[in-house]
């Protein structure tokens, strides 16, 4: 049987697991919502103790905590923030609309170690106790929407932001190494005129680089904290200056240039910032579906496809036939980003779910919004490193490809003339003969003269 502890708060008395550090409203919280199991990544928890150790510094320099109480809470907020206490955080993201109850549990927790680095058991509440010390001048209504900020910032800066750079860096090394290699164009799933190789890779490269660029300005609204409204945005009981000494604190910790919101209304009653770091997020993920579809069908085949491309072995096959190779890496990118566009729409529809002075969708746009970084980082350096990195062009059925190409015969048409070089892709189809041997069968051009005009490497800006 497990051993329990009694601990009480506003409400009475309540059995809690002995071991465990949350305390009274975490364990009324486990009774009370009892759906689904998704939980808050590490992440935001660590980004808890990031909020926790800047709010007891900051109320340390305003007066509004003494050092003895400061000493134990940013101690025990710096070891929440290392990820000591990721299994003290039991609760579900489903939860009220403010996050209070998570923000409690980082209180509660907070507050126990505390006191435990005091000599006092576990559930005193005493000298530090969860709300009027670790919480001082704070809410939760401004404290886990800072939370939210903290989390985003750091997770793309940290984890994402490396991951793309990697990927664009692998896209531009292919580019480079391919700028000598012919292929034929396809608009509308057809053949069209010759371009590089090279080219094509530079344009995912693009892509990559306007994805960074767009999540890169979201950051500046991202660095506006709530942080000092406390419950509506006015900052009752929170001492003046609070918020300017808390973005100083928490930026000196994690080295991001934090700043208070001019108007802590906006940042507790909308989570616009975040709504847009989402849309940026959904742009990126239309460009990896994009090009992870474009290189696995480009390296269909090995023999019965398009074959244009040799993807990487992965090292895994069918069930059923033997040696079947699969282009995986771009499967599972292109779900990740899939999950990033289903995320978007949540987000949007919890970014417009504020009533007056209070957004109630919190913890549902930073589960969404953090998992969307998470995949999307995941899956651009696995898309990098496991399939761009070691693609390979099949230079013969490229060549073979560029030489039997209908359309390269549009350079023509300011010498023969639209419907004259209609004539040729018409007759070269119907005969299964090279354009080259029907412009000469139908006495247009010369063997000569159509090698001189109809130069594809010239056509792809490569000449």
């Amino acid at each position: 049987m497990t051993a329990m502890r009694i601990e009480s708060d506003a409400f009475g008395a309540i059995e809690i697991p002995a071991d465990r550090y949350w305390g009274a409203q975490t364990q009324r919280a486990l009774g009370v919502f009892e759906i689904g199991e998704e939980r808050f990544p590490a992440c935001l928890i660590h980004a808890f103790g990031l909020q926790k150790m800047a709010a007891a510094r900051a109320n340390l320099r305003c007066g509004a905590l003494d050092a003895a109480k400061a000493a134990p809470i940013i101690e025990a907020a710096t070891e929440l923030r290392g990820g000591r206490f990721d299994d003290h955080f039991p609760l579900t993201v489903w939860q009220t609309g403010s996050g209070t109850q998570t923000n409690m549990n980082a209180n509660e927790v907070i507050a126990n170690r505390a006191n435990e680095l005091l000599g006092q058991p576990l559930g005193t509440k005493s000298p530090v106790h969860p709300n009027d010390h670790v919480n001082a001048s704070q809410s939760s209504n401004d404290s886990f929407p800072t939370v939210m900020h903290i989390a985003t910032v750091l997770e793309i800066t940290q984890r994402l932001r490396p991951a793309l750079q990697l990927l664009q860096d692998r896209l531009r090394e292919r580019s480079e190494a391919f700028a000598d290699v012919l292929k034929i164009a396809r608009t509308h799933l057809m053949d069209a005129v010759p371009m590089t190789l090279g080219q094509s890779f530079d344009a995912f490269a693009r892509q990559i680089g306007h994805g960074i660029d767009r999540i890169d300005a979201t950051l500046v609204r991202l660095h506006l904290l709530a942080q000092g409204g406390t419950a509506a945005g006015t900052g009752l009981n929170a001492p003046r200056g609070f918020d300017a000494a808390f973005c100083q604190e928490l930026s000196a910790l994690c080295g991001a240039d934090f700043a208070p919101n001019p108007s802590k209304f906006e940042g507790m009653a909308s989570h616009d910032a975040l709504v847009e770091v989402s849309g940026a997020l959904n742009v990126l993920a239309t460009s990896l579906v994009k090009m992870a579809n474009d290189v696995r069908l480009l390296g269909s085949g090995p023999r019965c496809g398009l074959g244009e491309l040799r993807i990487p072995d992965d090292g895994l096959t069918s069930s059923i036939m033997p040696g079947k190779r699969n282009p995986s890496i771009a499967e599972v990118v292109v779900q990740a980003a899939l999950q990033a566009m289903g995320n978007h729409v949540t987000i949007t529809m919890a970014g417009a779910s504020g009533n007056f002075e209070l957004n109630v969708a919190k913890p549902l746009i930073i589960q969404n919004l953090l998992q969307s970084i998470r995949v999307l980082a995941d899956a651009s350096r696995v898309f990098a490193e496991r399939l761009v990195k070691g693609i390979e062009p099949d230079r013969a059925r490229l060549a073979s490809n560029v030489d039997s190409a209908l359309l390269a015969v549009t350079v023509l048409n300011p010498v023969l003339g639209y419907d004259r070089v209609a004539g040729i892709t018409r007759a070269a189809l119907a005969q299964g003969i090279t354009p080259r041997a029907a412009a000469i069968a139908l006495d247009l051009l010369s063997g000569d003269e159509y090698d001189r005009l109809v130069d594809p490497a010239a056509m792809a800006g490569h000449a």
